[in-house]
């Protein structure tokens, strides 16, 4: 007859006499497994290697045996001291290469450096040379600074009209033709268009 798992029967027979009974066999097993095991183990000890050559006996059985595993760990200690030395010298490259990394920084900054220098040199050469003719330009009559201010690029003539004064700025312009002023007028009211407002 069988019986669901919620029935009270199987309940009954899990902590009833049957239960005892199976943990004193599996006991009285390990018992006895663990009395003949003892045994079993010195005869296996005291028996000659699997390997053992005839006519060998246990002592030169285990030497060999002890022979074999020096063997062993004489060739792992060599791998070990090639790994290391292998890993020396990577890291000596590795040293070398970060060397010749700082070293190049170095020299990458100090050119950067020198570069700076000159530019800001160049700037100012370049920006003394627009002051100085712009001061030939303003000092110039009005009529023929207004003549070569005509024929150049409408931009570039806008740059020396800003950098004058005012006064000499509307001289120059009251002598160019009326499509060259108007055209110069719109580059100076556009050159500060896109600058941002706060």
């Amino acid at each position: 007859m069988m019986f669901s798992a919620r029935s009270g029967p199987s309940r009954q027979s899990r902590g009833g006499p049957l239960f005892f009974i199976a943990v004193l066999m599996i006991g009285s097993a390990l018992l006895r497994l663990g009395l003949q095991a003892g045994p079993a183990l010195a005869r296996e000890l005291a028996a000659p290697p699997s390997d053992a050559q005839p006519g060998q006996t246990r002592e030169t059985t285990e030497h060999a045996r002890l022979n074999k595993v020096l063997q062993e760990l004489l060739k792992r200690d060599e791998a070990l001291k090639r790994q290391e030395t292998e890993m020396q010298d990577r890291l000596k490259a590795l040293e070398i290469a970060d060397q010749a990394i700082e070293s190049r920084l170095l020299a990458l900054a100090e050119a950067e450096e020198s570069l700076r220098a000159t530019m800001a040199m160049a700037e100012v050469a370049a920006e003394n040379d627009l002051a100085r003719l712009t001061d030939v330009y303003a000092k110039m009559k009005p009529k023929e600074a207004a003549a070569l201010l005509e024929e150049m690029d409408p931009g570039f003539a806008a740059g020396f009209l800003a950098r004058m004064p005012p006064e000499t700025a509307a001289g120059i312009m009251a002598g160019l033709s009326p499509q060259a002023a108007y055209t110069i007028s719109v580059v100076l009211a556009g050159r500060n268009a896109a600058a941002p407002r706060e």
